[in-house]
């Protein structure tokens, strides 16, 4: 039977949990996630969990935070003053919103704190400093 490695094609059904069983993503009810191991395009706690495994293969990976979006980074936040939104861009902690840097790239930004002088911007992936759990079946390999 055929085994994954690195450079394959291969489809996978997934769902992606917090460490307390949080679903935060899952291929339930839509095609498997194509793509090719080893290329960079998932985290590399996932990728690295893939060969060896053949088509019809189940199992589940605990994925610590390092080899999923990394540790959250303290200067990936940001206060600014809160004159400078517009008045009428609704504000609330959680929110997600676009800010575009002096070099024109367009950056995705939560919304971490609100006071009444400052508006706290957080650039960190919402998965930074999570352990992830995974449980998979791998669909099949091209």
């Amino acid at each position: 039977m055929t085994q994954v490695k690195a450079g394959d094609k291969v489809r996978i059904h997934y769902t992606g949990t917090l460490s307390d069983g949080t679903v935060f993503d899952s291929s339930e009810g839509r095609d498997p996630l194509e793509f090719t191991v080893g290329s960079g395009q998932i985290i590399p706690g996932l990728d690295s969990a893939l060969p060896g495994m053949s088509a019809g293969d189940k199992k589940t990976v605990e994925i610590a935070c390092a080899d999923a979006y990394g540790e959250a980074r303290p200067e990936a936040r940001q206060a600014i003053p809160r004159a400078q939104v517009p008045a009428d861009m609704p504000l609330e902690v959680g929110a997600s919103l676009q800010v575009q840097t002096e070099q024109g790239q367009v950056i995705p930004v939560t919304v971490a704190e609100l006071t009444e002088t400052e508006v706290v911007l957080d650039a960190n992936h919402p998965l930074a400093g999570k352990d992830l759990t995974f449980r998979i079946e791998l669909v099949s390999i091209d």
